[in-house]
């Protein structure tokens, strides 16, 4: 089923929601934790986030530092496998990023997906590596998530990386991509930023999933933008309630994105972190039910591997 064809349903919005693979060495059971207490509210779909490999340096036995490529998280293709297998109905989507991996490895990853029957894709550049200013692509790799989203219309048409395959056969791939409403880090200015998601559009995304936000207003005007610049897919608003007094340094610092002064200021006056959970359902419940009263396709949350709090406002609002 394609994700596509449901948000093109305007007479329902969907639950969704975005979970982390755990860290190396954990459990599948971590996940299954988390998902469980939101299968009640019946989700459209789940998403299945992939991060970047890592460099680090350590000693070895002999005392010399040694420079070593390491992925933190495991891949989303076993991960994504494994929840669809366990829980059948949600309609699961991997997340496939640029960084890290060659064009050859992309289409491998893309044809283990495809066999596994997961064709519902959202396309990310990825972030810059740990200790890097800036990204950049490995060689033979995608510099731009274009690059990338034009790979797999390329599969959907029968065109693989080697020209010399035989009985070929098209896949069916639907890819999702992300907006910013209050623009990219690296973006110069919003203008700038919406004509690189046109792009991303043209080559082929049939929707956009955004960057979290605060205030609804800013969602709203980020669509206005989009359409006004010919971009008429759905665009499905992505939210997360904070949880911790740190949120108010660590959101701003790591997304880019404004706090509200009237959530900034509950939060400052909350005693300890149970208030400030309490307040982040709250402040998001609101959000949801004004989005969904505006007509939004599908509300999607950030779980970023908790979800009671989620629960919590599912409940309230589904």
């Amino acid at each position: 089923m394609r994700i596509i064809d449901k948000l093109k349903d305007t007479n329902k919005t969907y639950f969704s929601f975005e979970i982390l693979p755990p860290m190396k060495g954990g459990s599948i059971e971590d996940i299954y934790s988390v998902i469980d207490p939101l299968m009640e509210f019946e989700p459209m779909n789940i998403n299945v986030t992939y991060h970047q490999q890592e460099v680090v340096y350590k000693k070895n036995k002999l005392g010399v530092i040694q420079r070593r490529t390491v992925r933190k998280r495991p891949g989303t293709v076993a991960i994504s496998a494994a929840i669809k297998y366990h829980y059948k109905s949600p309609i699961i989507v991997p997340h496939l990023i640029c960084g890290g991996f060659t064009k050859d490895e992309t289409e491998n990853a893309l044809i283990d997906l495809y066999f596994l029957g997961m064709t519902n894709i959202l396309v990310l550049r990825g972030d810059a590596p740990m200790n890097h200013k800036y990204f950049k692509a490995i060689k033979d790799g995608h510099e731009h998530t274009t690059g990338l989203i034009k790979q797999i219309m390329h599969m959907n048409q029968g065109k693989y990386c080697d020209d010399d395959l035989h009985n070929i056969r098209k896949t069916n791939f639907s890819i999702g991509v992300a907006g910013y409403p209050e623009k990219h880090i690296e973006a110069p200015n919003m203008h700038s930023d919406i004509k690189y998601l046109k792009m991303k559009i043209d080559a082929g995304a049939e929707y956009i999933v955004t960057q979290m936000f605060f205030d609804n207003q800013k969602y709203f005007d980020f669509v206005d933008l989009c359409r006004k610049e010919g971009i008429n897919v759905p665009i499905v608003p992505g939210i997360k309630p904070v949880r911790t007094k740190r949120d108010l340094e660590l959101i701003p610092q790591v997304f880019n994105i404004d706090i509200p002064e009237e959530l900034e200021i509950e939060i400052a006056k909350a005693k300890d972190n149970e208030a400030v959970k309490q307040i982040g359902v709250e402040w998001t419940t609101k959000q949801s039910l004004e989005l969904i009263k505006y007509g939004v396709p599908s509300v999607h949350y950030y779980t970023i591997g908790k979800s009671e709090n989620i629960q919590k406002i599912a409940k309230a609002v589904f």
